[in-house]
């Protein structure tokens, strides 16, 4: 999927800039060679035929990239293959096409055409699968910060505006470049650094001192960590590799003490080698130990690139900031809302307070109204009193009785005040009553928001656990797969040994019928050189037989040849000897032929298979 992302960031680049009116679509004749370009530099069968049904020239005009879509999905992306083309061949191509259009640099130009493709594609790593791509500012920043530690000089631009283009980045860097006046080696160098480290995945790179599995000498190689791998390689330029160590779990990364000569070593241990390596320093090793782990743990998670992780990282830190300045936002409307709320109930405690103050008011009035009430009465009484000071025994009664009424006024009175006290405790009641509903109300909110958010976490925990199960049963029939064509395959050698053994039987059977003929041949052969013998010399009577041997038929006999005069003698016995000779001979040969093929025959068959 990642391969499938970074292919269409590169052909959309090559797709707009076809583009030449920005209408937002491209002529089929440019998509017929676009198709063909991309169909050679992705090491992929080219189909004639499907790309002239697809872009024939009886439908309506030029495509747009909808359009394109589908046929690049289903005869270019769906045939790819990883390892099977190199990815800086389709970078080249489309750069090319996109570069003659949307690249014109000014007169202060720094950077050269390869080292501003390369920012191109550092531009596009770091991207987002939004088109049109552009860069936030946090990520440019990020690369320039990477470009700038390579550097003597710190590269930094002035103003990098939200949603910046890669025309514009190069146009900011070639202008930073200059105005720093940073040559154009240095951050050719610089670029060359960032882009091997980010797009070429290599996570560490320096001389290491290695010691030797056979020799045990120590030689100073050039090792480059990928995640994944280790190689090492005869000199930095990365041509004669001398091997590889493989990351995997079974590899892990240890701490030695120094010996030979060396300081600051460690080793690098596999299942069936150990790998001792000394640094120039204890820093470098800590460093490269550092790296090791860093690539162990990158393998054994399946990832094949850190700064895809760091940048699905930053990533996630901007989205999660995004999501506390959006919750921050929250929360201060949710304070306005409450402080306009406050502001209401603090608006109606002034109203109770007011009618609290009123009825006190009137509390006061009915209490000196009372009082004056009872003034008088007290006068009208004082002024009885003077006037029938006399009859005062007479009036005792009705004094008792005035007495009685005071006392009840009285009593009245302090019921009324006791009454104005429970309701202003009524009153402090219901505001904290409030106040606490305020909280409740807060607290519940913050509630809901929590178990919102764990809803939601709880549902991504579960499509990523159907997506592993699903992953996880193909991986299954994958195996299944695998295992019956290994089946197939060992019945096909057992059928394929089972023949070789039959034919190696019948080959011995051959041989053995061979070596009978060849016995009966030499038997054949003594009896014809008896009867020869016998034939041209002839016992004479009281004479001795002299001895005849053919040197070239008996050659292993310890004897010396002698001449025989005696072929001489008869011209027709001597050409009737001869033709018998070379009959004779002739089936020898035959025969020695014959053994000779059947004896190179069992020594393929013997001879062990050394594959």
């Amino acid at each position: 999927m990642a391969l499938r992302a970074a292919l269409l960031k590169s052909i959309w680049y090559a797709f707009t800039s076809l583009d030449t009116e920005d209408s937002g679509k491209v002529s089929k004749s440019q998509l017929k060679v676009l198709s063909h370009n991309l169909h050679s530099v992705l090491r992929i069968p080219h189909d004639p035929a499907a790309l002239e049904r697809h872009f024939s020239d009886d439908d309506d005009g030029p495509v747009s990239s909808q359009g394109y879509m589908p046929y690049l999905n289903q005869f270019i992306l769906d045939k790819v293959t990883e390892g099977t083309f190199v990815k800086e061949e389709v970078d080249e191509l489309c750069w090319t096409l996109c570069s003659k259009k949307n690249y014109r640099p000014d007169a202060h130009r720094v950077l050269s055409n390869q080292d501003a493709m390369r920012l191109w594609c550092l531009f596009n790593f770091l991207a987002d699968d939004r088109y049109p791509l552009t860069l936030v500012p946090e990520e440019a920043e990020y690369l320039l910060r990477k470009i700038s530690s390579v550097m003597p000089v710190e590269l930094t631009c002035v103003e990098l505006e939200d949603g910046l283009s890669v025309w514009s980045f190069l146009n900011e860097v070639n202008a930073a470049a200059a105005s720093r006046g940073v040559d154009g080696e240095s951050i050719s160098v610089a670029v060359e650094k960032v882009y091997r480290e980010m797009v070429g995945n290599m996570l560490k790179e320096g001389y290491l001192w290695k010691k030797g599995n056979l020799r045990r000498n120590w030689t100073e190689r050039w090792f480059c960590l990928k995640p994944g791998s280790l190689s090492y390689f005869t000199s930095e330029d990365c041509r004669d590799c001398k091997g590889v160590i493989e990351m995997d779990q079974n590899c892990c990364v240890e701490v030695l003490s120094d010996r030979d000569g060396k300081r600051c070593m460690f080793c690098v241990k596999t299942l069936n080698k150990t790998f001792e390596i000394s640094a120039p320093d204890s820093r470098q090793r800590q460093e490269w130990i550092t790296a090791i782990q860093t690539s162990l743990r990158l393998s054994a998670e399946g990832r094949v690139s850190l700064h895809e992780e760091l940048k699905e990282r930053r990533r996630e830190l901007r989205e999660e900031r995004e999501r506390r300045r959006a919750l921050r936002a929250e929360e201060t409307r949710r304070l306005l809302e409450l402080q306009g709320e406050r502001e209401e109930q603090l608006a109606e405690l002034e109203l109770l307070k007011e009618a609290q103050r009123q009825a006190q008011v009137s509390l006061q009035q009915e209490e000196q109204r009372r009082r004056s009430q009872h003034e008088e009465l007290q006068k009208t009484l004082q002024r009885q009193l003077q006037e029938a000071q006399e009859a005062r025994a007479n009036l005792c009664a009705e004094v008792a009785v005035r007495d009685l009424e005071a006392e009840h006024q009285q009593r009245r009175i302090k019921e009324l005040e006791d009454l104005h006290h429970r309701l202003q405790e009524a009153l402090e009641q219901q505001i904290r009553a409030r106040q606490e509903e305020e909280t409740y109300r807060y607290t519940q909110t913050r509630l809901l928001a929590e178990e919102e958010e764990k809803v939601k976490s709880l549902l991504a925990l579960q499509e990523d656990q159907e997506e592993q199960l699903q992953q996880t049963q193909r991986e299954k029939q994958e195996l299944l797969q695998e295992m019956e064509r290994k089946s197939q395959a060992l019945d096909e050698a057992q059928n394929q040994l089972d023949k070789v053994r039959a034919s190696r039987r019948r080959v011995d059977q051959d041989i053995v019928a061979a070596q009978r003929k060849l016995r009966q041949a030499s038997t054949s052969v003594k009896h014809w050189n008896v009867q020869m013998n016998r034939l041209m010399h002839p016992i004479c009577p009281g004479g001795e037989r002299p001895p005849v041997i053919f040197s070239h038929l008996r050659s292993a006999s310890p004897r010396s040849a002698r001449p025989n005069p005696d072929l001489h003698r008869d011209p027709r016995e001597r050409n009737r000897t001869a033709s018998i000779v070379t009959t004779t001979a002739a089936a020898i040969i035959w025969t020695a032929a014959t053994m000779r093929t059947k004896s190179q025959l069992m020594l393929r068959l013997n001879k062990p298979d050394r594959n």
